[in-house]
């Protein structure tokens, strides 16, 4: 039985996970690894510490469809509707520029629903907390180190993560990488911002006229949503959730500071937007070095394959685009790249 290890459980690596068990006939050992502490990757939900009901969207807020894509990726969007895991965003969300043909949508169970629904899907070994550090060759297979715990070893791997944890791995994958590929890698760049997330008594009222809003006017803050409006969730038991999203130029300034630090400056600019904002039972700030592809891997789409012979493919948005069809288009690629292997 081959063993595949997926690092990363974000949207690449869970419909990657979920791909290569529908298309795959034989038995097949699945594990997928996440340093973090839940799935969802940058498409991830919180939840008040106080109710496990209220929750906030830290990074994608909703998905946009473009008229190609409701094409070409039309079974992905027919499958998560049919399920109740998207639905049409019929919520305002002001500022919002829309373009001929495009279709928006949101999920009313929180973003990080539509990676658990692929997880689940794939009937993978889930682990979190667990920190690649090194990748080595043994026999003809993979040994993969992590912070805690003993190495493993596997017949294929798929790396996932932001492009810069790649390069940051240490072992015999330091030198499987070809010049040309590295300067490929180094070459990709990120935007970095910080999310903070809300959580509010049930019964708190935040009187807007809008489920979403884009801020261009203020240094430190970018987009504020009503989390619990934007996906039409209207409840007396729940108490509602903000989330605000930072600049890009305010979060690269305050990369290296602390979250407290930074989350005490983005409520004194919130207070110029939302005066009178009443006090959350529960705060979440979430910094994202991260966040979204601003340069892609030219010469790669989709996927960048380090070794062929045991496997070793990068995916995920540095090969693509930071958005949902990007990432489906890096699944795709990596499932293509891994059929001719197992």
């Amino acid at each position: 039985m081959a063993r595949v290890l997926i690092v990363g459980a974000g949207l690449t690596g869970s419909l990657c996970a979920a791909l290569l068990r529908r298309e795959t006939s034989r038995p097949l050992h699945l594990a997928v690894w996440d340093k973090a502490e839940d799935s969802g990757g940058r498409m991830t939900t919180a939840s008040s510490p106080h109710n496990s009901q209220c929750t906030v969207d830290l990074g994608a807020q909703y998905i946009t469809c473009t008229s190609h894509y409701a094409k070409t990726h039309q079974s992905f969007y027919g499958e998560l509707l049919a399920h109740g895991i998207l639905k049409p965003l019929t919520s305002p969300i002001e500022g919002m520029v829309m373009k001929e043909g495009d279709c928006n949508f949101v999920a009313p169970h929180g973003i990080s629903s539509i990676i658990k629904h692929y997880l689940k899907e794939s009937g993978a070994d889930i682990s979190f907390r667990q920190c690649v550090t090194q990748i080595n060759l043994r026999n003809n297979k993979w040994e993969v180190s992590k912070e805690t715990g003993s190495p493993e070893q596997f017949d294929l791997v798929v790396l996932t993560m932001p492009v810069p944890q790649i390069l940051q791995l240490q072992g015999d994958i330091t030198s499987l990488i070809s010049e040309r590929q590295r300067q490929q890698l180094e070459s990709v760049s990120y935007s970095a911002r910080y999310a903070l997330g809300l959580f509010y008594e049930a019964g708190t009222k935040i009187d807007v006229p809008w489920a979403g809003q884009y801020i261009t006017s203020n240094p430190c803050i970018r987009f504020i949503s009503i989390d619990n409006k934007k996906r039409n969730i209207e409840s007396s038991e729940i108490g509602p959730s903000l989330v605000i999203h930072t600049t890009v130029p305010f979060g690269v300034a305050y990369l290296e500071h602390s979250t407290e630090d930074v989350q005490e400056l983005i409520f004194k600019q919130l207070e110029d937007i939302l005066p009178g904002l009443p006090p959350p039972v529960a705060t979440k700030c979430q910094k994202w070095r991260h966040s979204q592809v601003t340069i892609a891997a030219a010469n790669y789409p989709g996927q960048m394959t380090l070794h062929l012979k045991p496997l070793l493919v990068c995916g995920g948005d540095g090969f693509t685009q930071s958005n949902f069809d990007g990432c489906i288009t890096s699944a795709l690629c990596v499932l293509e790249a891994l059929k001719n292997h197992i």
